[in-house]
């Protein structure tokens, strides 16, 4: 069995994402989705998220390319995380081209970014709804 994992906040979960989750699916048979906490979130990311962890992590092992959620809890743990759940393919939307190379360098993970649907973001839904 071919091994996927991604990373992600989720919030205001919308197409791009499952654009992300379905191709990140193409690249094995068992999808992982590392998503960040809320404290994650706020602490390192400085981001304020519009659904709890909870909501989203429910609202992600609803959608049919997702085979398991776990917590994101810090940028180190992606190369533990791998080691752990025996990951074969590492996979990013491409805004994070080049930022996890060093995965390839470390694990016998493949590191793939994969193209971003451009006309979507929670950004901009945010910008859009004057939501910080």
């Amino acid at each position: 069995m071919r091994r996927v994992i991604t990373y992600g906040t989720f919030d205001l979960l919308h197409y791009g994402h499952i654009n992300l989750l379905k191709r990140a699916k193409e690249y094995g048979d068992y999808l992982i989705v590392a998503l960040s906490t809320d404290e994650f979130n706020w602490c390192e990311k400085k981001k304020k998220c519009y659904f709890s962890y909870e909501k989203r992590k429910q609202l992600l092992e609803a959608i049919r390319y997702v085979d398991l959620v776990i917590p994101e809890d810090s940028w180190d743990q992606k190369v533990l995380d791998i080691a752990k759940y025996h990951i074969d393919t590492f996979v990013m939307g491409d805004d994070w081209k080049g930022s996890f190379d060093f995965i390839s360098e470390q694990t016998d993970a493949k590191v793939v970014y994969v193209t971003r649907t451009p006309e979507i973001s929670t950004t901009q839904i945010k910008k859009d709804l004057g939501v910080d």
